[in-house]
């Protein structure tokens, strides 16, 4: 397979069309410890971006490593500066719905559903995954989307690509720009004070489903999912809400 490389002209072309670049600006590099990194020793502002072929040190949630073959993924991180800090718990979910939804598009299915707070999976595993972590005045939010993995070079048999679970060779240069343009319409809905709660239970997959909870320090929960909180928590039917935890969803027998 002749996979196309990252070309930032052409990322930046996709974005001048709807004169989104005013906002993004997209820098592309051939390999980095990590892309979050990465900014961290930039000059940051609203709408910075690093994209890159191959990172050596990618971090998954929970300090989990996040590693890929080059020009296979699509790895890059941006930052933002939300006037609703208060309810930063937000960005991760968005940043879930914009990626799944943009999938969706592309492959021109409802196949992709995003599972709190942001993984995005398809019926045949985990797709692509989403980290942010406070920087500075904002945050930075890093995606890694498996998108022409092959099977023999995926992390985890837990796993999947764009490639495997729709038969469509994906191009990043066009993936890029459109997932930061619908990050972009969905961030600044939340921003002026929409609620977002609907267009997240219509893309996730957690709510509804009965789901086991491993929280920081080995604590468990178990219940059934009913809803996502002001700050974009996750509320069971207990009452009991989690803010930081792994979710397993359980599989009932019927």
């Amino acid at each position: 397979m002749i996979r196309a490389s990252l070309d930032e002209f052409k990322i930046s072309e996709l974005l001048s069309l709807g004169a989104h670049d005013r906002y993004w600006r997209v820098r592309v590099i051939s390999e980095t410890s990590s892309t979050q990194d990465e900014l961290k020793t930039e000059l940051v502002s609203n709408g910075s971006c690093v994209v890159t072929e191959y990172q050596s040190a990618g971090r998954g949630r929970l300090d989990r490593s996040f590693q890929s073959a080059p020009q296979v993924a699509l790895l890059f991180s941006f930052y933002v500066e939300p006037t609703r800090m208060a309810a930063q718990g937000w960005i991760p979910l968005i940043a879930g719905m914009a990626t799944a939804s943009t999938l969706n598009e592309m492959t021109e299915s409802r196949d992709y559903v995003t599972k709190w707070p942001n993984d995005v999976l398809t019926d045949y595993g985990k797709v692509a995954g989403v980290l942010c972590e406070k920087f500075k005045d904002g945050i930075i939010v890093g995606i890694g989307i498996n998108v022409t993995t092959e099977i023999d070079d995926l992390p985890v048999t837990s796993a999947t690509s764009v490639l495997l679970s729709s038969g469509l060779e994906i191009d990043r240069n066009e993936l890029l720009p459109q997932l930061l343009i619908n990050f972009l319409k969905l961030y600044q809905k939340w921003e002026s004070g929409a609620d977002l709660t609907p267009s997240y239970r219509a893309l996730n997959s957690t709510i509804g489903q009965e789901v086991r909870v491993s929280l920081p320090g080995g604590a468990e929960l178990a219940g059934r999912a009913i809803s996502v909180g002001a700050d974009g928590e996750l509320i069971l039917e207990s009452g009991d809400i989690v803010s930081v935890g792994d979710i397993t969803h359980v599989r009932t027998l019927s």
